[in-house]
């Protein structure tokens, strides 16, 4: 789908530190400007450490900036937290595996308040977007990475929210389930037209995935460029052969160097990931003040 002109997501002269337990302060970001528009998909990209994750989290409102100001469909960021304008997919997938798949997907929904009927019919369109509809009475343990990963895409989906965040989601999978996971993505965001901001390693999985690769420096954290792509959708094996996706993951390595950052980025990334409650949505600002990624 295409973007409309409407910034879902402004961030303005943003900078953010964190100051450990022996005071010492690490600046993860600085003079961040950014505008996501409706129905884009943003994937950043740039160095270990240099805050793109950091960068998420703010839009996300688990971190809130030293300075500057993030701004979520025109209100606060945590206005939108509250409002529930946003669904979350980290690299780990978080799920409970005493609870069914189907049980996992509903659990933000019962978290809302949402009656059983209305927590089922949408438990249940969620899986069958992501294709995984005849699994509602698996557990978890019993899916593969890639299947418990479409299973908290399909959960972070199920309340509706206008935009995705997704935290290095495929980090951990082999890579021809990331490539697989890659066309899964896109087909739902194809699908929904839900605005995606997606934090990545893989300057191949940002360019064939994304509307625009927005490139950061080593920390602090910078914008030194950002790259529209102009691939045409929807992407599929054949597109990775075409010369001009060759020449954009050029370009955003080319402009990866020009900012300073290691071209040889790290596929996989940091396994790490949040609590259960932070997966479902109820999350504790002051336990997500950790990170710099």
């Amino acid at each position: 789908m295409e973007p409309t002109e409407i910034p879902v997501v402004r961030i303005a002269a943003v900078d953010k530190t964190f100051t450990s337990e022996r005071s010492r302060v690490t600046t993860a970001l600085q003079g961040i400007d950014l505008e996501i528009r409706r129905g884009e998909f943003v994937s950043l990209i740039g160095p270990s450490g240099c805050g793109k994750s950091t960068l998420l989290r703010l839009i996300g409102d688990l971190v809130a900036p030293t300075a500057g100001r993030v701004t979520i469909n025109g209100k606060p960021a945590d206005r939108a937290r509250r409002d529930r304008d946003y669904g979350i997919v980290f690299q780990a997938p978080v799920l409970f595996d005493w609870r069914s798949v189907e049980d996992n997907v509903k659990l933000p929904l019962e978290l809302m308040g949402f009656d059983a009927g209305r927590r089922t019919a949408r438990a249940r369109e969620m899986l069958d977007l992501v294709e995984l509809g005849d699994f509602l009475h698996h557990h978890p343990y019993q899916l593969s990475g890639g299947m418990q990963q479409r299973v908290a895409i399909a959960r972070a989906l199920a309340f509706e929210p206008s935009i995705l965040l997704m935290d290095e989601p495929f980090g951990a999978l082999d890579e021809m389930t990331r490539e697989r996971m890659n066309q899964e993505v896109q087909r739902i965001w194809e699908r929904t037209g839900i605005t995606v901001v997606f934090v990545t390693h893989s300057i191949p999985e940002a360019v064939f995935l994304s509307s625009r690769v927005v490139v950061m420096s080593a920390r602090p954290g910078r914008i030194t460029d950002v790259i529209e792509i102009d691939l045409p959708r929807p992407r599929d094996v054949e597109t990775r052969e075409q010369r001009r996706y060759f020449e954009l993951v050029t370009a955003v390595r080319e402009a990866l160097r020009r900012g300073g950052a290691d071209a040889a980025l790290d596929p996989v990334g940091s396994a790490g990931g949040p609590t259960p409650v932070a997966a479902v949505g109820s999350i504790d600002r002051a336990a997500a003040e950790g990170g710099i990624g």
